[in-house]
């Protein structure tokens, strides 16, 4: 009869291994009745073995669920949250949660949701991101109409003022006056290009990306650099803009390369393609089954502290005359496949990361 019972529970409540999230059932005397396949891996227990058991055993502190669960019985309140720590299998470091405790539509039952600190911090950068991202698509695409339409009238004058001078002196300055108008249309362009550009859509194969950024990356520093693939070759092909994605990736390895010019005078500069499929994952508020992880790994000296936390903002840059529109070019094509850039840098490992939901 229990075991029939625990049939039920599970089928009532298996919508709930669908969350990246930790999820738990316990009733009021604190029995858990019910966990979800991200709790089964984040305890390293099986949901047979911990079903029945006093689930307040599963955390450091077993007193702060016990006080929680007994005002959700003097129905003290209908919602509760606050941060504790889940003991794991005995070779594992406990780990950091914020739980929410709420009642469910049954009496006497109740549902502890389990967001780990990091994947919680991790949710609020992409926010972030995502919104000054936005902030910043507005921000070019003001910017560069306000830019565009007076260069025009400036390099217009001068061709027009080139014509009439015959002293060889003001003919090159009126030069100078053309070619900068020239650049600052190019850099122009350049942040309008995304934002310009159809999505072209097709068959894509990550692999076949990383292959064709290789070759552009070996033919301009043939000497001096190494590029390792690690390949996950069971990752399926996916719809993408090839183009696009080629681009990002070649923005970030370029980066990359440019960034180990010592290295590279030292014969040791090597930059890494790692590729790999992760489950249950949460991209920009949205809960995919399956990703890929294209990681664009170099041994450089790593990105400076003092642009960290700006790196994708425009024209930021940590190379002397760099424009610093590649990452932001490369976030924003990301983004528009529904993905993610994460960076990892310290001196003599930088890790570049493209999350990207697989169907």
């Amino acid at each position: 009869m229990a075991f029939g019972k625990g049939l039920a529970s599970a089928r009532r409540f298996q919508s709930f291994d669908l969350l990246a999230t930790l999820v738990a059932v316990i009733r009021d005397d604190g029995t858990l009745i019910f966990a979800n396949s991200a709790l089964e891996d984040a305890l390293g227990h099986s949901r047979r073995t911990l079903t029945g058991t006093r689930f307040a055993a599963c955390f450091v502190d077993a007193a702060v669920l016990l006080n929680a669960i007994e005002g959700a019985r003097s129905n003290d309140f209908a919602t509760l949250r606050y941060e504790a720590f889940l003991r794991r299998s005995s070779s594992a470091e406990p780990l950091p949660v914020q739980v929410t405790l709420a009642q469910t539509d049954k009496r006497g039952e109740l549902v502890l949701e389990m967001t780990p600190q990091e994947q919680q911090a991790r949710l609020d950068r992409e926010e972030r991101l995502l919104d000054q991202a936005q902030a910043n698509k507005e921000l070019i695409r003001n910017l560069a109409h306000e830019i565009k339409n007076p260069l025009g009238g400036i390099r217009g004058a001068a061709q027009l003022l080139q014509m009439e001078v015959e002293s060889r002196d003001l003919v090159e300055y009126t030069q100078v006056i053309i070619h900068e108008a020239d650049r600052l249309q190019t850099l122009v362009d350049r942040l309008l290009a995304p934002h310009r550009r159809p999505h072209v859509v097709g068959d894509v194969n990550i692999h076949e990306v990383c292959e064709r950024v290789r070759a552009v990356l070996m033919a301009e520093f043939p000497h001096g650099l190494e590029i390792e693939r690690d390949f996950d070759p069971s990752i399926p092909e996916f719809r993408g803009d090839r183009e696009q994605l080629i681009q990002a990736t070649l923005n970030i390895a370029h980066n990359a390369a440019l960034a180990l010019a010592e290295r590279r005078a030292e014969g040791d500069a090597r930059i890494t393609f790692r590729t790999r499929v992760v489950r249950h994952v949460i991209l920009n508020k949205q809960w995919w089954r399956l990703a890929l992880e294209l990681h664009v790994i170099d041994n450089g000296p790593g990105v400076p502290e003092a642009i960290k936390d700006r790196l994708f903002y425009p024209l930021v840059s940590g190379r002397e005359g760099g424009t610093g529109l590649g990452l932001t070019l490369a976030q924003t094509f990301v983004q528009q496949h529904h993905g993610v850039i994460e960076c990892d840098s310290v001196p003599g490992r930088t890790d570049f990361k493209i999350t990207l939901p697989l169907p």
